[in-house]
């Protein structure tokens, strides 16, 4: 088993099935691949306990798997995906845990397209330094569905992780699985990143904006093939701590590169194939533009 991006999500559910008795392999830059062969992958979580696993730790994989996680982001799929070539990979699934929409079928046109098992995670986890997670929530829940994969494999691959103690179900729909994610996702991130507040701002002083942008992401969905309630999002962003940031936002604040490509860039392409106009969606990205490509230099030189 493979681990593309040992970060926050990588680095924990790699650990995690490591602990289970798995074979895991960590594959990405010198540093992380250096802490890990060192000192094993860390783990700190009030839900599993503090524990550390030794792993093997590579800058590519040699050698095929049974399954390889992509849990890089979305702003670096294109070059994070040469450490795992196609013939490396074998007959492994792929199963990337990424922000937006249009990650697979990038994916399906490197890799075999049955071997491409989308998924999305609901986890707070962050990696504090290379090889460190800190594991801040009381789940970690895997939804898995594929348009091209086998409906055996899929299954295989949840009972997989759910022996890993993962939380994990395959889904029929995978478009409605991923638009699932990006419809409450997409103003929680945009709001939060262009006002730099935190939610119980983003739900309260600018309530207004927020309605208006679920409504109109909703219509988008919809026009998509997917079902979307207002009403459950609005829920939704109610019910969570008032000091919750967006994973953009934090990487706003620390000059990392952003998501907004994959977030609001994707619904900005699917609205003009779907002639559904987007016009606060397209005011957002264009004000977050200029701060995306300042985090983006700035990450370079990291």
């Amino acid at each position: 088993m493979a681990v593309l991006g040992p970060g926050g999500v990588g680095g924990l559910v790699g650990a995690l099935l490591a602990r289970a008795g798995h074979e895991v392999i960590f594959l990405g830059g010198p540093d992380s691949v250096r802490a890990v062969r060192e000192r094993g992958m860390r783990v700190r979580s009030g839900m599993f306990g503090d524990f550390t696993v030794r792993a093997e730790a590579a800058g590519e994989l040699r050698a095929p798997v049974d399954v390889c996680l992509v849990t890089v982001k979305h702003n670096v799929l294109d070059a994070a995906v040469e450490r795992v070539s196609p013939a490396a990979l074998g007959d492994g699934l792929v199963l990337p845990l990424l922000n937006g929409i249009e990650h697979p079928a990038a994916l399906r046109a490197r890799y075999r397209p049955e071997l491409v098992v989308p998924g999305v995670i609901r986890v707070a986890s962050s990696r504090v330094a290379p090889g460190s997670i800190v594991h801040g929530s009381s789940f970690v829940e895997i939804d898995l569905a594929s348009a091209s994969a086998s409906p055996e494999r899929l299954d295989e691959l949840a009972t997989l992780l759910q022996g890993a103690e993962v939380q994990a179900k395959a889904r029929a729909d995978e478009a409605a699985m991923l638009w699932g994610k990006l419809f409450f996702l997409a103003p929680f991130a945009l709001l939060t990143t262009a006002h730099r507040c935190a939610i119980g701002d983003m739900r309260t002083v600018h309530r207004k904006q927020l309605i208006d942008l679920v409504a109109e992401i909703a219509e988008l969905s919809r026009a998509d093939g997917a079902p979307a309630d207002v009403e459950a999002a609005l829920r939704f962003y109610d019910a969570f701590p008032p000091e919750a940031q967006s994973s953009m936002q934090r990487d706003a604040e620390t000059g990392l590169p952003l998501e907004l490509d994959a977030i609001g860039g994707a619904l900005l392409r699917i609205g003009q194939r779907h002639a559904v106009p987007m016009p606060l969606t397209e005011r957002l990205v264009a004000d977050l533009t200029p701060l995306s490509k300042g985090s983006a230099a700035a990450g370079s030189r990291r």
